[in-house]
């Protein structure tokens, strides 16, 4: 005979995963029940704790993410009882998680928060490094003392930091996409930022352009303040064609870029001269290629049909969510991109377990200007109003959508610049039906803007533009903008007068 089901009431709130969404949601659990013990279940000795929180505006925050000891976490909430220790199975049935050392605990809620690991490239292959977070870019850049080449394969936002980090040593990066940064920006983005990395002969400033684009990325119709004839220089998709990303020399940076590729095949060293196969050089001259004759520990065939030897390969692909210790047994519903399904309460498939931040996929009715990325902000935003549905669940009472899903709001910082992403700042899923606005003064400013129907859908904001508590109000109370045309971004009118 099966065991009976313990009753709920003898189950704790037990929350896996010591990254930013599990330990904001324990904490916020423990904030809620002082009197209760929380478990926090995670296989590594250090969390990730959020410090110098700030609100910035109504939705957008600031904050540092730091690695702290549990025991510091026991410190600040007595309540939080932290099991070193990794997952080995779910019993969802019987409201019980059992971890590797052995031990069963029964729940009454479950948060998992289990994050996501890197897509590697190949998996096994000591020479193929994956990076997940930016945090790691310093620990790897240890690593690259010893380095003369290395390849980066990924365009996301780790690859980019990891080309601007990188000093001294030659950089291959492939990346899948026509343009570098495609997941955080338009080709015109991507450009502003990497004049820093490209040797450029210094021009006369450039007079402030501001360009309508349709999404074909055609000049609609440049009304620029300076004559017709150099609107030639506004940014359109196909802006790095021909460009050779040579470094400068206050920047030491060699950077070569290899686009619209993948990789096909790694190859060891030994292998590698078995075949016979042939390596290029490091380009200098994209005129002439000349084959390698210096030995590398790995070599990267791209679909380009290119072959480069390297020190080692980083894997900046993205990642899956880490799902795989809690499906044996459990019918969890799955998003496409194999996370754990969530409601707008965050609760997956099966009862009585919640899930947040990287491991989970948001599938409730979203915001037209919200979408899910997995990005620190989200797992932070995701693991607290987790804590707030399980609490509202245990007590019988009943919670709205946290506002934060409202709009989707991101600053972080690229190459030194501060960059703010608000609502749909690609116009991702508007199909041909958007125009873009756009204002860039080199070096300083970039700023474009994604309208539809008049209206403000989302904005891209690079630099010290104090724009982004106007353009967060302008997105979320949709007021019809066109009357105001162009002069939305005309830097001599002051737009927040307009708006406040």
């Amino acid at each position: 005979m099966e065991a009976a089901r313990p009753p709920a009431t003898a189950g704790k709130f037990v929350v896996v995963g010591g990254g930013i969404a599990g330990v904001t949601c324990a904490e916020q659990l423990a904030t809620q029940f002082p009197s209760e013990d929380i478990l926090l279940i995670t296989a590594s000795p250090v969390i990730k704790a959020v410090t110098n929180f700030k609100q910035i505006s109504k939705i957008l925050e600031e904050f540092d993410v730091e690695e702290q000891s549990s025991t510091m976490l026991e410190k600040r909430f007595p309540n939080i009882k932290v099991i070193e220790s990794g997952v080995k199975q779910l019993k969802s049935e019987e409201h019980c998680i059992v971890t590797e050392d052995g031990n069963q605990h029964v729940y009454k809620k479950l948060c998992l928060c289990a994050g996501a690991k890197p897509k590697l490239i190949c998996e096994g292959n000591p020479y193929v490094l994956g990076i997940r977070d930016t945090d790691s870019a310093q620990e790897f850049q240890k690593q690259l003392t010893k380095a003369k080449r290395i390849m980066i394969i990924g365009n996301g936002g780790i690859a980019l930091e990891l080309v601007y980090e990188i000093e001294g040593c030659e950089v291959i990066w492939a990346i899948k996409d026509k343009a570098i940064g495609n997941t955080f920006f338009d080709a015109g983005a991507a450009e502003f930022l990497t004049s820093k990395l490209i040797a450029e002969k210094p021009e006369a400033k450039i007079a402030q352009k501001r360009t309508r684009y349709t999404t074909e990325g055609r000049k609609k119709e440049a009304r620029s303040k300076s004559k017709a004839d150099n609107v030639g220089s506004a940014l359109g998709p196909d802006w790095h064609e021909g460009l050779n990303l040579k470094g400068t020399k206050e920047f030491s940076h060699k950077i070569h870029l290899e686009t619209m590729c993948e990789v096909k095949k790694i190859y060891l060293q030994d292998e590698f001269r078995i075949l016979k196969k042939k390596s290029f050089t490091f380009p200098r001259d994209p005129k002439s290629v000349t084959t390698d004759t210096e030995m590398w520990p790995v070599y990267v065939e791209l679909t380009n049909e290119k072959i480069y030897g390297c020190d080692f390969i980083v894997s900046a692909t993205g990642v899956t969510p880490n799902v795989e210790p809690f499906l044996r047994g459990n019918s969890f519903n799955l998003g496409e991109d194999g996370g754990l399904k969530v409601d707008d309460h965050m609760h997956t498939s099966l009862p009585d377990v919640y899930a947040a931040g990287d491991i989970c996929t948001a599938s409730w009715q979203l915001s037209p200007v919200w979408q899910q990325m997995r990005l620190w902000t989200q797992a932070r935003q995701m693991g607290w109003y987790a804590a707030k549905c399980m609490a509202a669940a245990s007590l019988g009472d009943s919670i709205d959508m946290d506002f934060s899903f409202e709009l989707f709001a991101h600053v972080t910082k690229f190459f030194n610049y501060k960059v703010v992403l608000l609502g749909k700042y690609n116009a991702q899923g508007l199909g041909s039906d958007h125009e873009l606005m756009l204002r860039c003064t080199k070096g300083q400013e970039y700023i474009k803007v994604v309208m539809q129907n008049g209206r403000m859908m989302g904005a891209v904001l690079i630099g010290e533009t104090d724009l982004e508590e106007t353009f967060e109000n302008l997105i979320l109370n949709q007021m019809n903008l066109s009357s105001y045309g162009e002069d939305l971004l005309d830097p001599n009118i002051d737009i927040e007068d307009y708006f406040d």
